[in-house]
């Protein structure tokens, strides 16, 4: 026999599906969090390296704008030019300072005065010296080589910068453990008659 009242279905979720619903928001919004803490961490490290990258050319004109030159004598002999008292880790460069004379070893890996000098996080220049000030975001260091095989003519230039949390964190063989934070330009110059 028929009932004059038919069961209609029931309406809503069952406590399983609320939970199964829930679970899967959560690890889609954990996906979502890990891909903007990724976009944010790049976001810093391509500014890290953007800054980074003007501040080490920046440097490497300033090497490049000293006096290493030939210059001719009455007789028509050349005679090497080249700048040696120029401070070049004073901002504005200003005499008193080693300009090229060649840089010792090491000088990329640690602070060595005068080859070394100090930025915020804006690239603005915060000092000199063996100790960074408080508000110093990036190291810059730079080494000054001539070349072995033509020492009176060729003069080679390493510029390196780096975050200050990179440079603490660097091991002694820092220079061959690069760290995705430093960005480093060389080049050579050959001495000219002008």
């Amino acid at each position: 026999m028929c009932s004059s009242r038919a069961r209609l279905p029931e309406a809503g979720f069952t406590l399983i599906e609320v939970l199964v619903a829930l679970s899967l928001l959560v690890v889609m919004s954990l996906g979502v969090v890990w891909l903007f803490t990724v976009a944010i961490d790049g976001g810093r490290v391509a500014r890290d390296r953007t800054i980074g990258l003007a501040l080490a050319a920046g440097k490497m004109e300033q090497l490049r704008s000293l006096e290493w030159r030939f210059e001719l004598d009455a007789s028509g002999l050349p005679l090497p030019r080249t700048d040696f008292v120029t401070d070049v880790s004073a901002d504005p460069m200003s005499p008193g300072g080693a300009g090229l004379s060649e840089s010792p070893a090491g000088t990329l890996d640690r602070d060595t005065p005068p080859y070394v000098d100090y930025f915020d996080g804006r690239g603005r220049w915060v000092g000199g010296g063996g100790s960074p000030p408080a508000s110093a975001a990036y190291v810059r260091r730079w080494s000054i080589h001539r070349l072995p095989a033509d020492p009176a003519r060729v003069i080679a230039f390493e510029v390196l910068v780096t975050t200050m949390r990179a440079s603490r964190t660097r091991s002694p063989s820092a220079i061959t453990a690069w760290n995705g934070e430093d960005v480093l330009l060389t080049t050579m110059v050959t001495r000219s008659v002008r």
